[in-house]
């Protein structure tokens, strides 16, 4: 039998010293971490709750793991929120939201348990639970499960059924989407209401894709507006690439409207949220100066079983991020609390031929960017984390006006896919490049964020050189920082 007190027994004699994670990239004391859950403001931090295995750095029975923070980049560990420990959830505790009512912090989140089947065989059911807590501890309700998938269209899936959001709306309601999909394979998200958060209605497919262009499944939906439009994020699985997005499991942000009479979500364009190799199932909050944050599983389904040997930890959060919408493009920038841990700034101007190191432009844990003034060349590249073996380069091509990066020599142990290219989208080609690094990742924010490339690397930290290098002449400013966590 889980409990969160035997998580919590086993993580403090078995606790990863803090010398060998990440510096500012949000980690599990020990074993394994997915999907960010239940991030929210709640007595005047930040909480972010997350997918989590304690006994192991593979996905196993999911337990929900917590943080706080005052500023979105120093966390706190606190006390396991969620373990598989009753008949509604024994086969784990699943991906969902946390909102506040009446001064507690409320959990939604996805009970998975194995079903027998009138013909003697076994299936995988999933619905929707809820507990009930103090921002330290919670308890699961009674009534558990508060949404069964029985109350679903026949055609809809109750083996996907997932990943709860819920909000309050202005009308005084509660609504909840949740990730689905129907049993021939049409991705979709399913939308719930209630007047008391304990007792739902089903209200409609809010939205789908008949396309096929959208994956098999869509998990993890959020839905928001901001800057005046109507969006929506999903994370589906098993897409196919084309030139926006990657093969397999993406995070497209839909921008669109709602049939309010009917509860139907139209999306009128689609974008990739990332196009790196490591973001999937985000979570966004409203922070209370108004910005809307949000923060993603830096990893990739493709690549979780590549950990060095002896590693103790697994999988990272992404540093959190600003979005916005500015003439119809998503805006990505890492939150503002960042600049705050800034320090040592070093500024380089320079016209590059050749290759070249800076003195000081080095380093692992840092926030650097890249103004490029002026690029006649076939190619420009930087390497970072670079020594005599280990590399991760970022190049581009100003011809084409691809971006590139590469990473096999990261320190990866197995045959991951480790070269992705992509276009400049505003067919102006790369000006400027925002490079945000931790000991285990790469985040670059392209253009001022118009486009991000996030990545994990396993590089020994000893590699620390930053090498320029082009076959032409670039005119460049550089300024970069250490981060002081």
């Amino acid at each position: 039998m889980y409990t969160c007190q035997k998580a919590d027994e086993y993580i403090e004699k078995n606790r990863v010293d803090r010398a060998d994670k990440p510096e500012f990239h949000l980690t599990t004391p020990v074993g394994w971490l997915n999907d960010p859950n239940g991030f929210s403001i709640y007595g005047g931090k930040a909480h972010l709750f997350y997918q989590f295995h304690p006994y192991s750095t593979e996905w196993g029975p999911m337990h929900w793991g917590h943080s706080t923070s005052d500023d979105f980049i120093r966390w706190e560990e606190l006390p396991t929120a969620l373990a598989p420990d009753s008949d509604y959830d024994a086969f784990g505790c699943f991906s969902g939201t946390a909102i506040e009512n009446d001064g507690k912090q409320v959990l939604f989140y996805t009970g998975v348990v194995e079903e027998k089947l009138a013909d003697g065989t076994k299936n995988v059911i999933q619905n929707q639970c809820m507990a009930v807590g103090d921002g330290i501890s919670y308890e699961k309700i009674s009534s558990n499960p508060v949404v069964d998938g029985k109350i679903m269209p026949e055609d809809c899936s109750r083996v996907d059924f997932r990943d709860p959001k819920v909000w309050k709306d202005e009308d005084g309601r509660y609504y909840m989407l949740t990730g689905n999909r129907t049993y021939d394979g049409i991705p979709q998200v399913v939308l719930f209401s209630s007047d008391d958060m304990y007792n739902w209605k089903f209200e409609s497919v809010f939205a789908k894709d008949e396309t096929g262009r959208f994956g098999v499944v869509w998990e993890c939906p959020d839905y928001f507006e901001m800057d005046g439009h109507k969006l929506l994020i999903v994370s589906p699985q098993d897409m196919s690439a084309d030139g926006e997005f990657h093969n397999g499991n993406n995070v497209v942000f839909f921008i669109g409207d709602v049939d309010e009479e009917n509860h139907i979500f139209k999306y009128e364009k689609a974008v990739s949220v990332d196009s790196g190799f490591d973001f999937y199932a985000p979570q966004t909050i409203r922070t209370p100066d108004g910005r809307r944050v949000m923060i993603g599983w830096m990893q990739s389904w493709d690549s979780v079983n590549t950990l060095p040997r002896g590693q103790k930890w697994a999988c990272m959060m992404s540093v959190p991020r600003e979005l916005m919408i500015s003439d119809g493009k998503l805006i990505q920038t890492p939150v503002r609390e960042l600049c705050g841990y800034r320090q040592n700034k070093l500024v380089v101007n320079d016209t590059l031929r050749g290759e070249k190191t800076y003195e000081g432009i080095n380093g692992r844990v840092i926030d650097m960017t890249v103004d490029i003034k002026k690029a006649d060349c076939g190619h420009f590249t930087m390497h970072f984390a670079k020594d005599e073996i280990h590399e991760t380069n970022v190049s581009y091509t100003p011809g084409t006006q691809m971006l590139e990066i590469d990473r096999t020599f990261a320190g990866w142990i197995r045959d991951t896919n480790c070269v992705r290219k992509v276009k400049i989208k505003n067919g102006n080609g790369l000006s400027k490049m925002r490079i945000v690094m931790d000991w285990n990742s790469i985040e670059i924010f392209v253009n001022d964020g118009e486009q991000v490339l996030s990545t994990v690397i396993y590089t020994p930290r000893n590699a620390q050189d930053i090498v320029f290098e082009t076959d032409g002449c670039v005119e460049l400013e550089v300024e970069k920082y250490d981060l002081n966590i």
